[in-house]
């Protein structure tokens, strides 16, 4: 693969970091350079694009199999992480998008979700057989850990929807937990239902994979899940363009548990509903305009990683600065993943320089 240089007036390379005047250059799929384009090193092919450059955005709660990856990828999201499908389809479509031919995202797969017999998901329409594992007892939660994780789960997610069905014993959400914690694997849930996330947070998972919608939690649950787990937004999801009573709920639940310092990522929940692939520009307004994210954050809590030597070459430019307006985000002129271009818009290839 040539070297690539991608240049532009403005680039914002991850948080704190705006330079005016900006290059890019990638090399086998990986950024040598990022900063000024005076000092950048010559590449043997130059695109300019009159625009702002930054990281390509990854969304942390799809089901990817749901939706259309090529179309997720030319939205300008590089990455996904898939949270429950049957393990046999995923781990092996999570194998397939390291391949550089793979028109998508780059896919980490969560697997099936674990739940207690007759759980969520495994009565619901969206999901396939598989897609819930049905666990009973401490011994199968520590083995379906394992399991997952010798096929390469990039989590391990669980599912606490009390209003959908059984979930998963204290015990059993314990040694998930715990096994999980040993393997080196972070475990998400699901909350649903009054007490969920109270038994999430007593257990020591990492991650809500959603914005707590059903009930309004209390500030003290706030402030103890803002010390130590990260919640996915997942805000539309609740509402699909509307203003909704769990649109409303989530939002409250969020905004407290930014403002006590809790960790917010960008996530969508595509493929459950009409989310659109790729940047989900609705996503990110909910998260500063109700939620209160300023615009650099939204734009930390979306980014897969920031543009520097040594990373991955995948980016994004728009036609315009979405520290200013924030639905630039909608105005795609390139996405590039692993230094490869994927799409194209309004720019100059200039050949070498």
């Amino acid at each position: 693969m040539p070297t690539l240089s991608v240049r532009a007036p403005l680039a914002w390379l991850g948080p704190g970091e705006v330079v005016r005047y900006a290059a890019v250059v990638a090399e086998d799929g990986v950024v040598v350079y990022a900063g000024h384009s005076a000092p950048a090193p010559p590449a043997e092919r130059r695109i300019d694009v009159d625009g702002v450059l930054m990281p390509a955005v990854a969304d942390r709660h799809v089901h990817i199999r749901l939706a259309d990856p090529a179309a997720v990828l030319m939205g300008g999201v590089v990455a996904v992480r898939d949270l429950a499908w049957p393990a046999d389809d995923i781990f092996a479509l999570a194998d397939a998008s390291e391949l550089p031919t793979f028109n998508g995202p780059i896919v980490r797969a969560a697997g099936p979700m674990l739940t207690a017999p007759g759980g969520y998901p495994t009565g619901d329409r969206w999901a396939p057989p598989g897609t819930g594992l049905e666990i009973r007892g401490v011994d199968e939660a520590t083995r379906a850990v394992r399991m997952l994780s010798d096929r390469g789960a990039a989590a391990i997610k669980v599912s606490l929807n009390a209003e959908a069905g059984p979930t998963p014993t204290d015990a059993e959400l314990a040694a998930i937990v715990e096994t999980a914690h040993g393997l080196g694997l972070p475990v998400t849930v699901h909350p649903e239902g009054k007490g969920q996330v109270e038994r999430a947070l007593g257990a020591g998972v990492d991650e809500l994979a959603h914005t707590p919608w059903s009930e309004r939690l209390p500030d003290g649950v706030i402030q103890a899940l803002a010390r130590s787990v990260r919640i996915v937004s997942t805000l539309d999801i609740h509402s699909y363009g509307e203003i909704t009573e769990d649109l409303r709920v989530a939002a409250d639940n969020l905004s407290r548990f930014r403002a006590a310092g809790g960790t917010v990522v960008y996530g969508t929940d595509l493929g459950n509903g009409p989310i659109p692939p790729g940047i989900h520009v609705r996503e990110a307004l909910l998260l500063h305009e109700v939620v209160g994210m300023t615009n650099e954050e939204v734009l930390g809590a979306m980014v897969a990683g920031r543009l520097e030597a040594g990373g991955p070459a995948d980016l994004i430019a728009l036609g315009r600065n979405p520290l200013e307006e924030l639905d630039a985000l909608g105005d795609l002129r390139l996405v590039m993943r692993a230094g490869r271009v994927v799409l194209r818009r309004a720019e100059l290839d200039t050949g070498s320089n």
